[in-house]
């Protein structure tokens, strides 16, 4: 393994990448942790600013492009920008099971199956996590 296709790819590829980690990281965390508490609420915060990061940067990385420069995942990339916020307003206005679903769906689809696909040969992850 190694960080070195990544970090010699051109912008924004990194920055997505490593938002996309710190995302992957504190959604773990924040499915693990209490609910509810301040500290929720914070990374709560800087968790969905970190999905709109990885969302928006994703229209500037147009490798697998179908119509024009975008592609599939950038329909994926849309549902982001509008679910991270509905979903931190869920919490707003008490509605839990709201907030949950939707927080747990981003994170399971908009994070870990959207990066299973970055794992595929050919991909700046493949060379990373298994070499060139």
């Amino acid at each position: 393994m190694s960080l070195g296709p990544l970090l010699s790819a051109p912008p924004p590829i990194p920055w997505h990448a490593f938002a996309a980690f710190a995302a992957l990281a504190i959604g773990g965390a924040q499915l693990a942790l209490p609910k509810g508490t301040p500290r929720h609420r914070a990374l709560g915060y800087v968790w969905a600013g970190l999905m709109l990061i990885v969302a928006i940067s994703s229209f500037w990385i147009p490798q697998i492009r179908l119509i024009g420069p975008f592609g599939p995942i950038h329909i994926l990339s849309i549902l982001v920008m509008v679910t991270a916020p509905l979903a931190v307003w869920y919490a707003h206005t008490h509605k839990v099971a709201a907030h949950r679903g939707a927080m747990i769906k981003l994170y399971l689809f908009a994070l870990i199956g959207a990066g299973i696909f970055t794992l595929l040969p050919g991909r700046i992850m493949h060379a990373v996590v298994f070499g060139q």
